[in-house]
């Protein structure tokens, strides 16, 4: 039995320009950190004397004879591309729920993938999983996605990343102190809107629109780079000012990207004391991220009205295997 841990996201500046559609040509860049929040996946072979061949179990649990008869989009294309015919059984457990903006459906992948390899006894590296899980996902199950989020998931950590021309898909850790680490994260307060959406259809319409979006998009690539100044200097609250700016630009990237409802919680925050914010993923609902100074924490909560808040603190490991223990005398 093999049991994977792969942390989902928090995505400051930049998103957007990490779609094949945009950084063909121009150049791309994200700056976002991983969270202590975590998919587990845990697999083993699957004896053969059950009536199914494999078994699936997730939000709901499939029972499949091949791999053609598995519904779960990932699970079916990485055993295609693994080619692990053996019966086999996946199971998944999250710490937060998914299509919430938290690059979930990437760390479920790239947590697969760690997982599959490990049970086949091969040992893989960081850039592997994460061009592997680039790979599955956008050529293979043909989703509307970018290339942070499989990066982030499979590296780790506080990351500016590079995309397109010779740098593409280069990570470079951003190097702070623990004290301006911590400073940061401080300063973060993360909201669940209360409901979910799936992130493909709305990117689909987002990377339409990449063609008349130049000048903004451009900018929100700019803004990676002032970001990454702001956190040398010992002006925290410019950073929050800059999320303002970037989630009022992303808001003009397509109309689906925010909603009636979400534009009122961001609104209610920015006049209890939040500096800026953004929500997060592709848009439309998930997780909204706020820039807060410490005292005005308890305003801000108060005028959110209710909404469920998840505390988070930055991890830097990335994909692991957290269990390992291989499989002796299974009957096949």
């Amino acid at each position: 039995m093999i049991i994977s841990r792969t942390p989902f996201r928090v995505s400051f500046f930049g998103g957007g320009t990490d779609y094949n559609g945009w950084f063909g040509a121009n150049k791309g860049a994200v700056l976002a950190t991983t969270i202590d929040k975590y998919c587990y996946i845990t697999c083993r072979y699957l004896p053969s004397f059950f009536e199914h061949k494999s078994r699936i179990i997730y939000s709901k649990i499939e029972h499949a004879q091949g791999i053609d008869d598995i519904d779960h989009p990932s699970v079916r294309e990485v055993l295609r591309f693994l080619g692990i015919n053996d019966g086999i059984e996946i199971h998944h457990d999250g710490d937060l729920p998914a299509r919430t903006g938290l690059g979930s459906s990437s760390a479920f992948t790239v947590g697969l993938l760690n997982a599959l390899y490990a049970l086949k006894g091969t040992m893989t590296t960081k850039e592997r999983l994460a061009k592997e899980a680039i790979h599955v996902e956008q050529d293979m199950i043909k989703e509307n996605v970018g290339c942070q989020d499989q990066m982030l998931a499979a590296y780790g950590g506080f990351n500016y990343i590079e995309f397109g021309g010779t740098n593409h898909l280069r990570v470079q850790p951003v190097t702070l102190s623990a004290v301006q680490l911590n400073l940061l994260q401080d300063h973060l307060m993360l909201f669940f809107t209360g409901f979910s959406r799936t992130a493909s259809q709305i990117a689909q319409h987002q990377i339409k629109n990449i063609p008349n979006k130049k000048v903004e998009l451009e900018r929100m690539y700019e803004m990676v780079g002032e970001a990454l100044a702001v956190l040398n200097s010992n002006d925290v609250l410019k950073f929050g000012k800059l999320l303002d700016e970037s989630w009022k630009l992303k808001r003009t990237l397509s109309d689906k990207i925010s909603t009636g409802h979400i534009d009122d919680l961001y609104d209610a925050a920015i006049r209890a004391g939040a500096i800026g914010g953004k929500l997060l993923g592709a848009g439309g609902g998930g997780f909204i991220l706020f820039f807060v100074q410490p005292h005005n924490k308890p305003k801000v909560r108060e005028a959110l009205g209710g909404l469920l808040e998840v505390p988070i603190k930055f991890e830097n490991l990335g994909s692991q295997i957290i269990f390992f223990q291989p499989d002796t005398g299974i009957v096949k």
